[in-house]
């Protein structure tokens, strides 16, 4: 059956847009005034190692993740930067721990978010470098940032494949007992989808794979660390694939996810989303186009409806404006693949992650070069 995607109003004129609300550089020789730094850019941490890719601020506190599925590592796989250190959080039988049940502790955290309560949710896609899933090693866990206290942890059964790779998250409260989840599976496999979890229930399924605002985009290329590079899942040469950033609208009534090896975002209605009565087919007829965003790997919504978003072929942090226009936030040498990203009503936080430089990718050898940094780029009311 062809499945048709319903183009948002604002789709077609988002560069025209962007154009005609973006004032003019400031142009004083024959040079690309885009070219260089730009923006306020405050370095927070440099962290020898492990590579972290998730991040949350809550009251100030600095929370990270540090997934293992890329290189199995020693130290936590979710910690608060504190003093110049890294803290397992809550504990270190949670977040550091090498033994025991995997659904007892957690094995390889990657994407986080927080909730509207301020909440810290994380998505354990459970995998180590060179080891299959374990049972109950995949899950999405639920903790209160005051108190370390677990409050939700749910085991993917149902909508977990042996070649799943969970992603990023967002959590809603507003639909469900005790809200719901929603989860980009990238897959290691070529199987992305989102996936939708019912915190309360457990419930939980996969809904649009096999479907274009999933998968990525035929013929994409990109430009990273000075090279054109094609995307090709057989012989890959940077990361790429699928479903991958995702955000909600301020008031969580829209979900906005895109694939990572594409330009595209789309969109669904969160009500629709998280009714499980509703098939995946009538889903996909639901997914709105919302046009281009560049090239991006982690998606954030501030207060005022903006959503960040990475770009990592520009080095730099884009925002999206409610009207559908863009502008650049800032732009950095040292952004070499902005990954994770948060935003609250002060800063656009950003974790500089380099997985462009991963073994896999450059022939067997490791070329990030330590320590890997965490930025801040102010930011405020329109």
């Amino acid at each position: 059956m062809r499945r048709f995607l319903r183009l948002s109003v604002c789709a077609a004129p988002l560069w025209w847009a962007a154009l005609s609300h973006a004032a003019s550089p400031a142009v004083t020789n024959n040079q690309d005034p885009g070219f260089g730094p730009a923006g306020q850019v405050e370095i927070l941490a440099s962290i020898p190692s492990p590579d972290p890719s998730g991040i949350v601020v809550v009251d100030n506190r600095l929370f990270l993740t540090f997934p293992k599925h890329d290189g199995d590592h020693a130290g936590p796989v979710l910690a608060e930067w504190k003093n110049g250190h890294l803290i397992p959080f809550p504990s270190a039988a949670f977040s550091a721990s090498i033994t025991g049940a995997p659904e007892k502790h957690l094995v390889s955290p990657h994407g986080m978010t927080t909730d509207s309560k301020n909440n810290i949710w994380v998505i354990d896609d459970g995998k180590i470098k060179g080891h299959d899933i374990q049972p109950g090693g995949a899950k999405v866990v639920g903790l209160d940032p005051k108190t370390g206290k677990i409050i939700a942890s749910i085991v993917l059964k149902d909508a977990l494949l042996p070649d799943s790779h969970m992603n990023d998250l967002r959590v809603d409260l507003t639909h469900g007992e005790k809200g719901t989840a929603f989860i980009t599976d990238s897959s290691f496999g070529g199987h992305p989808a989102l996936v939708v979890v019912d915190i309360a229930t457990g419930k939980q399924r996969r809904v649009l794979e096999g479907t274009v605002s999933v998968l990525p985009d035929k013929g994409y290329q990109t430009v990273l660390d000075g090279q054109v590079l094609h995307f090709d899942p057989k012989n890959p040469t940077f990361p790429g694939g699928g479903a991958d950033g995702i955000t909600l609208s301020a008031n969580s009534d829209t979900l906005f996810y895109a694939p990572l090896a594409s330009r595209r975002l789309y969109s669904l209605p969160t009500e629709k989303l998280a009714d499980f009565s509703i098939s995946s087919e009538e889903l996909a007829g639901l997914v709105s186009d919302e046009g281009e965003k560049g090239a991006a790997d982690g998606l954030a919504t501030d207060p005022w409806n903006r959503i960040y978003t990475t770009a990592a072929d520009h080095d730099a942090v884009f925002r999206r404006n409610p009207d559908g226009s863009f502008e650049l936030i800032a732009s950095d040498p040292r952004f070499v693949w902005p990954d994770g990203i948060f935003a609250d009503k002060n800063y656009v936080y950003v974790v500089l992650g380099q997985w462009t430089r991963l073994p896999r990718f450059h022939d067997g050898h490791d070329i990030r070069k330590p320590p890997f940094l965490i930025a801040r780029m102010p930011i405020s009311a329109p």
